[in-house]
């Protein structure tokens, strides 16, 4: 079901790394405020699948790059219910899998693949007027003009924990895996994971979704663009 977007223009840009919870709170709070929501990551997991299922060389940035620009990707926006697809074919399990997960940094830090993808976001949150974006770079690259930026974190112990459960993995391994992702986003030479300035930074750790949606809520409310 397609969701009723209110009018006024309202931009939320929640970055932070893997199992801060980006997820889950930004579909509830674009739920909450009658907005669009857009998973950023999951752009550049199709895109990963796509260079994957072509077979070139992930270290050779420009047959990576060629595929980013030739492949077929649209994304839903709508929060309760949205698909990714490349070429026609549905992938929202494929870039979930193990071998995406395990390749999406790689592609994800090739320069031309980045300048494909932001200009495609921004497009995308013009279009909407009302959007809650996570990702990496949302607010410090993609909307450094939004309403409100977020930056969510979390304990090593605590990410690794949320992702392994969600992924039916062991935690040891999955927190080694989510350490190797943090150092490749961290220090990639194009857009790399990092909090904005002006972005407010809350820790997850300790609290529930529906805390850390209505202490978003307020923020917004004390912006007046809620």
């Amino acid at each position: 079901m397609e969701q009723n977007v209110r009018a006024g223009r309202c931009v939320v840009a929640v970055d932070g790394p893997s199992g801060s919870g980006k997820s889950t709170v930004s579909r509830r709070l674009a739920v909450g405020i009658g907005a669009r929501y857009l998973d950023t990551g999951a752009m550049y997991r199709a895109i990963t699948w796509a260079v994957l299922r072509s077979g070139v060389d992930l270290t050779d940035a420009a047959s990576v790059a060629k595929v980013a620009g030739e492949v077929d990707l649209r994304i839903g926006t709508d929060p309760q219910g949205y698909g990714v697809t490349a070429d026609g074919v549905s992938v929202d399990a494929e870039i979930r899998g193990p071998e995406v997960t395990g390749a999406v940094s790689a592609v994800a830090a090739v320069p031309a693949v980045r300048e494909l993808l932001v200009a495609r976001q921004r497009e995308m949150i013009a279009n909407a007027g009302r959007m809650v974006i996570e990702g990496r770079d949302i607010g410090s690259v993609v909307a450094p003009d939004a309403d409100l930026k977020v930056f969510l974190t979390a304990s090593e112990a605590a990410r690794a924990a949320r992702r392994s459960a969600e992924d039916a993995a062991d935690v040891a391994a999955t927190a080694a895996d989510l350490a190797r992702r943090d150092r490749l986003d961290s220090t990639r030479k194009v857009n790399p994971l990092a909090q904005a300035p002006d972005a407010v930074v809350l820790d997850t750790t300790e609290l529930g979704i529906d805390e850390v949606v209505a202490r978003l809520r307020d923020l917004l409310t004390e912006r007046g663009v809620a």
